[in-house]
């Protein structure tokens, strides 16, 4: 009798779950700094490089029109396919990293992206062209797909600010420092060396980022700790050990289920998500429709500049996107502050501070752009405009990341998805009608003018969110959920959770 009692205590202990956590050494949050943005860095190279392959292309279309005896409408769509890729490629790619970890996800469609570079070079028919576009934007979409997640493993939802706004620099820079640098290899050469240009500099940017990840290793929390449960399985012998339930991984049927269809609810559903994903496709629109509108306003037909010189004017832009990462600075010791005061309780509404300044800076940098395109008129005044839209495009940009990130917490990948599809699927369409409202509504600065009317419609957006995303928070079971988990009063009336906030900011 008691060695039967020992044998049933001992299988009942053997069978008992032993769930194993990250410890401080394994954990990324705890590499050194240096570490962190060695990695950021490699990766913040290919992020640049995703957009050159967009824009990269536009300085060469009259050349390829020209070869291939084809429109200008079937030139953009050059453009456009590649665009339309990286709208469809994170919802296919990204959620493979929950099988396969972040680092082969960056590796290997980016490798398949350099191949697919290379058949654009080689191509002899549009046939063939058309699809190697598409399916170059598809494989190329790895940072959209995976940078945030990878941040995010890196550091906690309170230190993400600053990496985010290196990551969306790049995202906001490559489309204009790609017409740049593009434009001057179209200038004179074909436009064939227009992609073998760009497949030597991704190449170099792939190998460096090949390397940096594998000798850093895995960044995804869960992979992690599913590959040392396995090591333990086998090393013990004990079937018993798991990882907690959030990190165990899904059936394939219901991954992919998720991934396709959560984004979508969140995209129809959630106010929230609703206008982060407005802002961010007007706003990545216009970016890419400014690759055809720059070269009508500023080429032969507007103030006579050759291809470089109309690659310069996309300056403008990339300055004034580079000082929202210096301008963030400011934004991210409010938001710290904020914070600090309610006694570290996450404030998503404290990151909108400068996307008020920027939704009203946004409409007059069009209206100024518009009014100084008359070609009698010198072309400081439409590339100073461009700056300032430079930087109110990078900061309202920065500041619906981050407020979405903030809101749904471990449900952001989905929300940010479903920003990410709607922004580069208005990437896509809108140079595809820019040519014609440049050309076709009775002069420059009359389409321009339209541009900026229909921002002036978004400018109450970021004020929207400051005075009434708490209340749109505790509506959502998503983003409400996040804050009972953080101990916030999500259950409170509207009224007494607003008390609640005003206090802590004061």
């Amino acid at each position: 009798m008691i060695d039967q009692h020992l044998q049933t205590r001992s299988s009942l202990e053997h069978s008992k779950v032993e769930i194993i956590t990250l410890n401080p050494t394994e954990n990324p949050r705890n590499w050194p700094t240096w570490k962190k943005w060695t990695v950021v860095g490699a990766i913040t190279l290919v992020d640049l490089s995703v957009s050159w392959g967009a824009s990269g292309y536009s300085p060469a279309t009259a050349k390829f029109e020209k070869d291939f005896g084809v429109s200008s409408e079937v030139g953009t769509l050059g453009l456009s396919l590649y665009v339309l890729g990286l709208a469809l490629g994170p919802m296919s790619i990204a959620p493979l990293s929950e099988y396969f970890g972040r680092t082969p996800l960056y590796i290997i469609p980016y490798g398949c992206f350099l191949l697919f570079l290379m058949g654009t070079a080689l191509v002899e028919n549009l046939g063939g062209f058309l699809p190697l576009r598409f399916l170059s934007g598809f494989f190329s979409s790895v940072t959209v797909a995976n940078f945030g997640g990878t941040i995010a493993d890196l550091w906690d939802v309170r230190h993400t600010g600053i990496p985010m706004s290196i990551f969306l620099w790049a995202a906001t820079c490559g489309s204009p420092s790609g017409y740049f640098l593009m434009s001057w290899v179209a200038q004179y050469r074909g436009w064939r060396d227009v992609f073998w240009a760009l497949l030597g500099i991704c190449g170099g940017f792939w190998i460096i980022m090949s390397v940096t990840l594998l000798w850093a290793g895995e960044t995804r929390h869960s992979i992690i700790l599913l590959r040392r449960a396995k090591a333990e399985r086998r090393r013990t012998g004990r079937e018993n050990i798991n990882v907690p339930e959030h990190m165990r991984q899904r059936g394939v049927r219901q991954l992919f289920r998720t991934a396709l269809t959560r984004p979508f609810r969140f995209l129809f559903t959630e106010a929230i998500v609703v206008f982060a994903a407005v802002y961010n496709g007007y706003l990545y629109g216009l970016s890419f429709l400014f690759n055809g509108a720059f070269n009508i306003i500023f080429g032969p037909s507007g103030k006579g500049f050759e291809t470089y010189q109309v690659g310069l004017t996309f300056l403008g832009i990339c300055v004034g996107i580079s000082l929202g990462p210096l301008t963030n600075i400011w934004q991210e010791r409010y938001y710290q502050k904020r914070v600090g005061r309610a006694g570290g309780t996450n404030i998503p509404e404290a990151r909108v501070q400068l996307g008020q300044l920027a939704g009203v800076t946004f409409p007059i940098s069009l209206f100024i752009f518009a009014f100084t395109s008359y070609v009698r008129l010198s072309w400081v005044g439409p590339v100073v405009a461009s700056g300032l839209w430079g930087w109110s495009f990078y900061t309202l940009i920065l500041m619906t990341y981050d407020y979405v990130e903030d809101s749904y917490g471990m449900y952001s990948a989905s929300a940010l998805a479903a920003v990410g599809l709607s922004r580069n699927l208005m990437g896509a369409g809108f140079p595809l009608f820019g040519r014609q409202l440049y050309t076709q509504v009775g002069g420059y600065q009359y389409a321009s003018l339209i541009l900026a009317c229909l921002a002036l419609l978004l400018m109450p957006i970021p004020f929207v969110l400051s005075r009434y995303g708490l209340r749109l928070r505790q509506r959502s079971p998503w983003a409400r959920e996040m804050m009972e988990h953080d101990g916030q009063s999500a259950g409170k009336p509207d009224e007494v959770a607003l008390e609640d906030e005003e206090k802590a900011s004061q």
